[in-house]
């Protein structure tokens, strides 16, 4: 059975919800840190992340992203001991260094809520397989999504990494340790950046890392992007962790390939503030003759190279294959498209209505797409029709678990 239906249904889901006070922990934290859990698709990622993340050969680096990925109690590295008067200075500092727009979200953008404000020791709000890939709507937007969305990015990056091998000899230098750690780390503050609404929502993202208008060196160009990103670097940096790896995570959103190192720049640039580093002392950024912040060159064969006439002198292949693995949204953002819909269609038959907005999404919707996953009832509704979904989902209800 195939069914048109309009896109207006789907967006009248989120139409009536109303804005949540951000300023304060999620108030639907703990409902999705039921829920994903308790998934076994999330479960199942997060094997496939610890497995990887344990066979890194770095001990530094595979202690502190264990910490990070599965300890409840980790500390924040990044936000110790930041007051209210650390936060408005770090603020200052980035506006007037043309990566961030003065805005009234700013505060709560860049510094989300955390257990613990503050102390020698503030918290994560949410963990790994509780927290969503993305904002309600986007890809992996459910309770461990997130879990999801990085086992699916790890396993790539280990794919690129293998097919270059095989395509160009075993003997060319790549860094396995970087491409774990790198998707590993890069989305990981979302546990603090999108949080749960009462209402199932997901806390809105702020975006900086730029002013969006001469960002390049002072030239055209945009840099922002979300705050997730630019915390996990800040995270990394706090850590002490090692300028390849944090690099490399920062090559997610762009690599610093064809015109784009200034993101990648700006973005550590931005970082580094917030972490209270200099990012020159600790090596993960130089400044050119011309005064310019450049990426280091860190490989030894390119020693006296001028970064000036010879940009990509500072380019690991690690770069650019964290940037491939972390495109999984080209599939995922129409899966959840396509979820959201079949999910609205045969909500009533199950004892829902979308029209009731926090029921339908913490009872209903978040916890099929955590349970069976957008992409799985996508795939199954164009492969056997409308029916097919329903059994999918009817197994979840004979568990009661809707």
């Amino acid at each position: 059975m195939r069914i048109q239906i309009p896109l207006l249904l789907v967006l009248s889901t989120y139409a009536g919800a109303i804005a949540a006070d951000q300023t304060k922990l999620g108030e639907g934290n703990i409902i999705a840190q039921k829920t994903g859990p308790s998934s076994p698709l999330v479960q199942a990622a997060m094997r496939v992340i610890l497995k990887n993340v344990r066979a890194i050969r770095d001990e530094t680096l595979r202690d502190a992203t264990l910490d990070a990925l599965r300890n409840p109690a980790t500390c924040v590295a990044h936000r110790v001991r930041v007051t209210d008067e650390v936060k408005a200075s770090i603020l200052k500092r980035l506006t007037e260094e043309g990566l961030l727009l003065e805005n009234k979200d700013a505060k709560t953008g860049v510094f989300p809520p955390l257990t613990n404000e503050g102390s020698a020791c503030p918290q994560l709000p949410l963990m790994l397989n509780a927290a969503p890939g993305s904002g309600l709507g986007g890809h992996h937007s459910y309770p461990g999504g997130l879990a999801v969305h990085e086992a699916f990015n790890l396993q790539s990056a280990l794919n690129f990494a293998m097919l270059y091998r095989k395509m160009f000899g075993n003997d060319v230098s790549i860094n396995r340790d970087f491409v774990i750690g790198a998707p590993a780390w890069h989305d990981w503050a979302k546990t603090m950046v999108l949080q749960w609404n009462a209402d199932g929502g997901v806390f809105d993202e702020f975006n900086f890392g730029g002013a969006g208008r001469t960002d390049n060196y002072g030239s055209a160009g945009d840099s922002r992007t979300g705050a997730h990103h630019i915390l996990g670097l800040a995270e990394t940096m706090a850590r002490g962790l090692a300028p390849g790896l944090v690099i490399t995570q920062a090559s997610a959103h762009a690599a610093p390939t064809l015109g784009n190192e200034y993101k990648v720049v700006n973005w550590l640039r931005a970082a580094a503030l917030i972490a209270r580093i200099d990012p020159a002392a600790k090596g993960y950024l130089v400044i050119d003759k011309d005064g310019r912040w450049r990426l280091p060159p860190l490989n030894h064969l390119w020693d006296g190279l001028d970064l000036n006439k010879n940009g990509q002198t500072n380019l690991l292949p690690e770069y650019p294959i964290h940037n491939l693995s972390d495109a999984d949204f080209v599939q995922s953002i129409p899966a959840v498209t396509n979820a959201e819909l079949l999910l609205k269609t045969v909500a009533k038959q199950f004892g829902y209505d979308p029209a009731e907005t926090a029921t339908y999404n913490n009872k209903f919707r978040n916890v099929v797409l955590a349970f069976v996953g957008p992409e799985r009832l996508s795939f199954t509704y164009s492969s056997y029709g409308l029916d097919a979904v329903v059994r999918a989902i009817s197994r979840l209800k004979e568990r009661k678990l809707i």
